[in-house]
């Protein structure tokens, strides 16, 4: 390619974001900011829009837009504001790019990821509630449309580090036995149960190795990203649940591994920051430095691993249950979570509750067939609904 590449980032604010934009930055001959999106951060937004120079902007809403306009109009930039869902479908289908980062968090981030995917975008995926919402649509679209699908999550593209070029054939045509996906463990690992009914929200946003918004780490302290990305993974390597296991690597210098059937187990190692993965995606099937240290294994010393406790992690159990179950149960299983988790940070409910309440919510519905994306936001929408109804009748 001869012209820097084209990238839209979506959810350009937030970490995964941020560290995009580091990697753009190194390599401004190969890549070229096209379109930035942020939400709550828009002060961040208007400076990353004075330092990319993008051509699109999109925020939530029309009276944030104008006044962003106009901050880029004084700035002196020509970058366009767009507003909402269409602006942001807009700047991920856009037939200027080449890329896109598909990085908001949550059930939000499904309908642009989607359009990118529907328009044949190379699509380096963060945002795992696409797949888990919509797994069979989500790659059904990007068969048709020949969309090239790149995980982000270090677990994810560890695992696609370490698999064979042809591995969309099958893993039991290719040998693989089995898919290792690590775990921190997050912070609250050895902590004793008895202490969980006590957790605040600053104490399970507080991750040991990674840097990360408020509603992801509760989820890694809850393992419910984990559970989040075991589903992430049968989509996206065409596995079963069953072979899929999740083992807690609290060092996080492991980031996943994949067994073979003759004995062999092939594992990415690497420092714990997500410019690794970021690189990886944007440069594939090149490489290109990713402003990383080199990984010392002689001040890492030693490399741990344990199964997970269901016990203290109920979310990795609910969440396997909903990827062997299928159909609608992972879109309402991550509707549910949302909903308890913001109110885990709101401190309307107790930590420990943010399971119990999932799981109540799973037991009232039956799991439904998902055969078009209407049936996925109407299943979202009930679990939403069910779970504040939760929190109405507990006065929370």
């Amino acid at each position: 390619m001869n012209r820097p590449q084209q990238i839209t980032v979506l959810g350009a604010t937030g970490s995964i974001g941020l560290s995009t934009l580091d990697v753009i930055a190194r390599h401004p001959e190969r890549y070229q900011v096209f379109a930035l999106s942020g939400f709550s951060r828009l002060r961040e937004l208007l400076a990353l829009c004075v330092r990319h120079m993008p051509r699109f902007a999109v925020v939530p809403e029309v009276g944030v837009a104008r006044r962003l306009q106009d901050d880029l109009l004084a700035a002196g930039l020509q970058t366009r504001v767009l507003v909402g869902e269409e602006g942001l479908c807009q700047i991920a289908a856009d037939p200027q790019v080449d890329a896109v980062m598909a990085a908001i968090v949550g059930a939000a981030g499904l309908r642009p990821t989607l359009a990118a995917v529907e328009a044949g975008k190379k699509i380096l995926l963060a945002n795992k509630e696409a797949l888990v919402m919509s797994g069979a649509l989500f790659m059904q679209a990007g068969r048709k449309s020949g969309s090239v699908l790149l995980p982000i999550d270090s677990e994810h593209n560890a695992i696609f580090q370490c698999m064979p070029n042809d591995f969309a054939r099958g893993l039991g045509a290719v040998g693989v036995r089995r898919i290792l996906l690590t775990a921190s463990g997050g912070p609250f690992r050895q902590t004793p149960l008895a202490e969980l009914e006590h957790v605040t929200p600053e104490q399970a946003c507080a991750h040991p190795n990674w840097s990360m918004g408020r509603k992801i780490s509760v989820d890694s302290a809850s393992m419910m990203n984990k559970g989040l990305e075991l589903i992430e993974a049968c989509w996206l390597f065409d596995a079963l649940p069953a072979q899929v296991e999740v083992v807690i690597h609290p060092q996080s210098v492991i980031h996943s591994l994949v067994d073979y059937v003759d004995g062999s187990v092939l594992a990415q190692l690497g420092n714990p920051d997500m410019r690794t993965p970021i690189a990886n995606a944007l440069a594939w099937p090149e490489r290109i430095d990713s402003g990383v240290a080199p990984l010392d294994l002689f001040s890492i010393a030693r490399l741990d691993f344990q199964a997970p406790d269901e016990q203290r992690f109920p979310c990795l159990r609910l969440a396997r249950q909903a990827a062997e179950a299928g159909n609608s149960a992972p879109a309402m299983l991550n509707a549910a979570n949302e909903v308890a988790v913001a109110a885990f940070l709101e401190r309307r409910i107790r930590y420990p509750e943010i399971a119990s309440i999932i799981e109540e919510v799973l037991n009232l519905e039956p799991v439904v067939a998902v055969e078009e994306l209407d049936a996925v936001f109407s299943a979202d929408a009930k679990a939403r609904t069910l779970t504040e109804q939760w929190l109405s009748r507990h006065g929370r």
